[in-house]
């Protein structure tokens, strides 16, 4: 495990980090010491609404992951992120118990309301919190395992690989909404009470949720961090660079690009395991090829092959679009745009790339060979 080691020597990792750290004390504190009538304080609203963009924050790092570092587009990423937040969601599901509508503590309430007899198998073991945990990584993993092995093994590249990938996703959507696969269909999932019995309307739980997605995306960007350093990670870069050669040199590339994807399925799971808890729904909408596209935009604009530039990119965006579906409603998604043109045509590398630049240029080295060769 040295491999993870390595981040913590970098200097850049240990700014993430502290910013992160940071940013989680000063929110808890905000929310906790200064009293609600004061223009400082931090609501319950607000602190949901920022564990949110954490959870997305990590969605965004496992798609550079794949994108940045192996060149794989994936159009599909929504999907992996969707299945860990219904595995998360039949846990909450379970907890209900008698306390639903219709007072069965076996049967959540949409299965009564179409009159199903049992709980499903593949229900079955989700009112356990640690079956339901690890569901979370297996759902997403086992289907990056099944579907990489097949495209990765038939040389499925390119443009051609991303479409395949939307495919997925869609077919998924479709599935979802369908009301005899039993995952609530067009409703999906939704009236959590509790988790870990905790109340999910409790403000302590909610600065819990949001704690626990600070955690989970410091990590998850550590275990990113160490494995494009890593001898792995160079054998990345190089596939993505330049995969005959690489295979010409005698690597297996479908076996490091299956790794790779199979960890990154398995933390968009996490994110979207910690998202459903503090949105209180799933449904199939998250399967949505224009969901997965977005989070694209979200890693372009940050700043490809950064990983941190992914987390900012992130948070700008939904940060943005929780601004301009409150001012603008209609025109929200035109805004949105205008944003992402922008940045794609005065900043080519993102908003990581704009750092970068600056920190070179206070250095004084912004002409050396060197920062050149990073720079391009």
């Amino acid at each position: 495990m040295h491999w993870l080691v390595h981040p913590f020597r970098e200097r850049s990792t240990l700014l993430f980090l502290g910013v992160l750290l940071l940013a989680l004390t000063i929110v808890t504190l905000l929310h906790i010491a200064v009293p609600r009538e004061q223009p400082l304080h931090v609501n319950a609203y607000t602190v949901n609404l920022f564990g949110k963009y954490l959870s997305y924050a990590l969605l965004a790092v496992a798609v550079d992951l794949v994108w940045g570092y192996l060149g794989i587009l994936s159009l599909g990423h929504g999907a992996f992120f969707a299945l860990g937040g219904y595995a998360m969601g039949m846990y909450l599901m379970r907890q209900i118990g008698d306390r639903g509508v219709y007072g069965n503590p076996e049967l959540p309430d949409f299965m009564v309301f179409l009159n199903w007899d049992s709980l499903p198998w593949y229900w079955q073991g989700f009112d356990m919190a640690w079956f339901a945990f690890l569901m979370v990584l297996l759902a997403p993993g086992l289907l990056a395992l099944i579907f990489g092995f097949l495209a990765f093994r038939s040389r499925v590249t390119g443009v051609y690989l991303s479409i395949i990938t939307q495919a997925l996703t869609f077919a998924l959507m479709l599935s979802f909404f369908r009301n005899e696969m039993g995952f609530g269909g067009n409703n999906g999932l939704t009236d959590f009470r509790e988790i870990l019995g905790f109340n999910l309307r409790s403000n302590d739980t909610r600065l819990g949720l949001f704690l626990a997605s600070g955690a989970a995306l410091a990590l998850g960007y550590v275990v990113c961090r160490g494995i494009v350093t890593s001898k792995l990670g160079r054998v990345c870069v190089a596939t993505r660079d330049a995969e005959a050669r690489t295979r010409f040199l005698g690597y297996r590339v479908e076996r490091f690009q299956l790794f790779v994807f199979v960890v990154s399925a398995m933390l968009a799971g996490v994110a979207g395991a910690l998202y459903v808890p503090q949105v209180g729904i799933i449904n199939p909408s998250e399967f949505a090829p224009l969901f997965s596209i977005e989070i694209v935009l979200w890693v372009a604009l940050g700043g490809r092959a950064t990983l941190y530039g992914a987390v900012i990119g992130a948070i700008i965006v939904n940060y943005a679009k929780t601004v301009f579906t409150g001012v603008m409603p209609d025109a929200w998604l035109f805004a949105l745009g205008g944003l992402f043109v922008l940045v794609t045509v005065l900043l080519p590398r993102g908003v990581a790339g704009l750092l970068a630049v600056r920190v070179r240029r206070r250095r004084g080295d912004d002409d050396s060979p060197v920062n050149r060769e990073v720079a391009a």
